[in-house]
């Protein structure tokens, strides 16, 4: 990593940090996750978990990262109401083209989450990505001028990294997380109708650094670590959906994810293997800043 781009990285934390002080503890409130398949966790169990507690505004049966929060909100005694609207394979362009009147309500907090490659046509190019962004958030806030929107920030594909036509070929698992990290940041600044960037990605990147989820799904899963990328090596896994979602829930809230303990209800459903739950928490928790 680059001395600027961990500069670029430490601003914001501090960012992030900041915005949690005006967070939504143990508010009543509703919330909009707009996003992909990422935001649905495909091909893992997580895509139609608890799909009765959530609304999804496309009428499916989607429960995905959305129903993970209501349920770690239920579990800290946090009354939201909590919708999504998700299209496969979708950047944020599409929802701003197609789905403004759904996003165009009046949420208290939205949870963008774009493309994985920021701009499918041109990988890691972030210019459509930012100004989706940016006129997505002023959507929301032209019917509640205090909605608070947000934009995840999402991790490294294995496939684009360890497969020869992959755009991060040859470069650390962690590089393109860090580069999607840097891209969103610039989405904040003065003026900006986005509150924050949510660092699902990089929280993989510590996951992977300290020897919790192997790096390299591709040579196999190495004892005692898991994969957090599901069986295409691009999607995540139950696991990987489990982290992103704790990063989003206590940015979003201001509530340790570690408040919540290993015997947590959504990684018993999920039969996530005994302990990972902990460390998982663990890990969105120090991602996120929480002493």
């Amino acid at each position: 990593m680059t001395r600027r781009m961990r500069a670029v990285l430490r601003a914001a934390a501090a960012a992030l940090g900041a915005w949690l002080i005006g967070a939504w503890p143990c508010a009543a409130a509703t919330i909009l996750f707009v996003g992909n398949s990422f935001t649905f966790g495909a091909l893992s169990p997580v895509q139609h978990y608890r799909s009765d507690a959530v609304t999804d505004l496309n009428g499916g049966a989607i429960g995905g990262v959305p129903a993970l929060f209501k349920t770690f909100a239920e579990q800290t005694g946090q009354d939201w109401t909590v919708s999504l609207e998700t299209s496969p394979g979708k950047d944020l362009a599409f929802h701003l083209e197609h789905k403004r009147a759904l996003i165009g309500r009046p949420w208290d907090v939205v949870v963008l989450q774009g493309h994985s490659l920021l701009d499918p046509s041109r990988p890691g190019e972030p210019s459509r990505h930012l100004a989706s962004a940016r006129a997505l958030a002023e959507v929301a806030q032209q019917a509640n001028p205090k909605a608070r929107v947000s934009l995840v920030s999402t991790w490294s594909r294995a496939d684009q990294t360890y497969l020869p036509n992959g755009r991060w070929h040859g470069q650390p698992i962690e590089k393109m997380a860090e580069e999607l990290a840097a891209a969103n940041q610039k989405a904040l600044g003065p003026g900006s109708p986005l509150a924050a960037v949510i660092p699902v990605g990089t929280a993989w990147n510590r996951a992977m650094a300290l020897g919790m989820a192997d790096p390299n799904p591709y040579d196999g899963v190495a004892p005692g670590k898991l994969s957090l990328w599901a069986e295409d090596q691009y999607h995540a896994s139950a696991e990987g959906s489990y982290l992103a979602a704790l990063v989003i829930f206590g940015a979003v809230t201001g509530v340790d994810p570690r408040t919540l303990g290993d015997k947590e209800r959504a990684a018993t459903d999920l039969r996530l293997a005994p302990g990972t739950a902990g460390r998982l928490q663990s890990i969105a928790a120090a991602e996120l800043g929480f002493r």
